[in-house]
């Protein structure tokens, strides 16, 4: 009898469909953002820098992605302004952006951002790239033509309506037109083929929330053949959304973007009231980057700096971000990385709540700006109570108003908690106590 052989690797594309998305982020995902630091202007060079010292001092604490931010395909890349009148784009026969080769020369020939993944993957971590949603202007004033669609340009698939309002590199994709789930595919191959495990699309939440253009990411993901985790970007995600979204995507922004003011805090606690019963389960609503440490070296708000935040401040944000189970993505230079922020990062008891933990839930919300937020640990019994002083001035809580029974251990020192506690203004005490 004669055998039939079967490539294997024309079932991968199957494979990776017939998995649930989900299982990719199974806990929320953690890694390092370029934004905060280098705004639109990172380099290959910085990027290397930063995942070498993750993969060093990090990558141990559950700490993988590594993602390139805003424009890398702008030659003529700007700080302190991106939206500049004359960029240089770079583009491929197919209307896609390809990294700008003066800012990433690893890119050369086609290569793209394959060559910057390799030397991610090689270090034991993952890659990631920030994409806005849409096709770019330039390819359909240059009635590029759409990959995997015949007789298609790009000029046929946008829409004029609906762009992104504060940055104009593309149009809106008109979904209802034949190529237009095409071009995302196109895009999704290429991303595939780079080996690029995270993206985070842009302008998809707000002002206005679209869906179909979430939806055809979520298709091409799934036919590109790799597992590649989906975050949606900027906020404010509309809660109405929220089943949508869980649906489509990994994480998602419930906010615009957090910077190192004590104001984001108290707003992303009232913001997450509505996305509680939405944590979990592969798909995690989204705090924003973590605006600490070394901030700002080329970006977007303010000079270069360290965070502005208070020692006091910063426990309460990294208390909030891991009791909620936020994705953490940190904003600040790794290689420059002061000894306290890195403590944050690594505490191990902090990040085991933030990976084990489920049914979180705000308990209240008291008229002092006192915030009571906890969860459960089904696999240990343990249970997790994060105390938030969110007013401007002291308040004091006993152990029994939290009902808490016994003395509980503060996660961030590893001493006990005593039975009376008193939180400067700003302050928090993050606990754990068994069943």
């Amino acid at each position: 009898m004669k055998r039939l052989f079967f490539p294997l690797f024309l079932l991968l594309p199957l494979v990776a469909a017939a998995q649930d998305f989900r299982s990719w982020s199974a806990t929320p995902p953690m890694g390092w953002n370029s934004w905060d630091c280098y705004g639109p202007t990172v380099t290959e060079a910085e990027v290397k820098a930063n995942a070498d010292y993750m993969a060093e001092h990090l990558a141990a604490f559950g700490w993988e992605y590594v993602v390139v931010d805003i424009r890398w395909f702008v030659a003529n890349d700007k700080a302190g302004g991106y939206n500049q009148t004359d960029p240089v784009y770079v583009l491929d026969e197919y209307g896609r952006y390809l990294p700008a080769e003066n800012r990433f020369p690893s890119a050369a020939g086609g290569a793209g951002f394959k060559p910057l993944a390799d030397y991610v993957h090689g270090k034991g971590l993952k890659f990631g790239i920030h994409i806005m949603r849409g096709i770019p202007r330039q390819a359909v004033v240059r009635h590029t033509p759409v990959k995997g669609a015949p007789g298609i340009t790009a000029d046929q698939i946008f829409s004029p309506g609906e762009p992104c309002q504060w940055l104009r590199d593309n149009y809106t994709v008109d979904m209802t037109r034949p190529g237009a789930q095409a071009y995302y595919d196109s895009l999704l191959e290429l991303y595939a083929s780079w080996g690029v495990d995270f993206i985070k699309c842009d302008d998809l939440s707000a002002p206005i929330y679209h869906a179909a253009e979430i939806e055809a990411l979520r298709k091409a993901i799934d036919a590109c053949g790799r597992p590649i985790v989906l975050s949606t970007s900027p906020g404010k995600t509309p809660v109405e959304a929220a089943e949508h979204v869980s649906a489509h995507a990994n994480m998602w922004r419930m906010v615009d973007d957090v910077w190192d003011q004590w104001w984001y805090i108290p707003h992303l606690v009232e913001v997450a009231e509505g996305w509680y019963p939405w944590i979990g389960n592969g798909t995690w609503p989204d705090c924003d980057m973590i605006p600490l440490g070394r901030i700002s070296i080329r970006g977007e708000r303010g000079e270069e700096r360290q965070s502005r935040l208070t020692e006091e401040e910063q426990y309460t944000l990294m208390t909030l971000f891991t009791i909620f189970r936020s994705p953490l993505m940190f904003g600040g230079d790794l290689p420059s990385l002061d000894p306290f922020t890195l403590k944050l990062l690594t505490n191990p008891e902090v990040l085991r709540m933030h990976r084990e933990s489920g049914r979180v839930r705000q308990r209240f919300h008291r008229a002092d700006g006192l915030v009571v937020i906890d969860s459960d640990n089904m696999r240990t019994g343990e249970h997790y109570l994060a105390v938030l002083n969110l007013g401007e001035v002291p308040v004091k809580v006993s152990l029994r108003e939290l009902q808490v029974k016994g003395r509980p251990l503060n996660l961030w020192t590893g001493v006990r908690v005593p039975r009376s506690l008193t939180l400067p203004l700003h302050a928090s005490c993050l606990m754990a106590y068994p069943d």
